[in-house]
């Protein structure tokens, strides 16, 4: 859809509509999360029981970690693409 055929549609809308009040609500038909703030198919929780990583795994990902942090330091972006050095 575009977002002319969008804005149609939002502003046809009737926003006088009246709700069921015996309509049930989607946070009482989801499965109660006790101290979650964000629902599973958003945030969904790290899984239990996983394995730190050991080995040359751990050493990659802190090498990952620590280029990304040196690149960053002195002022190049990489989030967008390549690092180009010059022009």
């Amino acid at each position: 859809m575009t977002d002319e055929e969008l804005t149609a549609l939002a502003l046809a809308a009737d926003a006088d509509v009246e709700i069921d009040p015996g309509a049930p609500s989607l946070w009482d038909l989801a499965e109660p999360r006790a101290g979650r703030l964000l629902p599973d198919w958003y945030a969904p929780a790290n899984p239990v029981g996983t394995r730190r990583l050991r080995g040359w795994r751990r050493n990659l990902v802190f090498g990952l970690v620590v280029t990304f942090v040196a690149i960053d330091g002195v002022g190049m972006c990489t989030t967008f693409g390549p690092v180009i050095f010059g022009s």
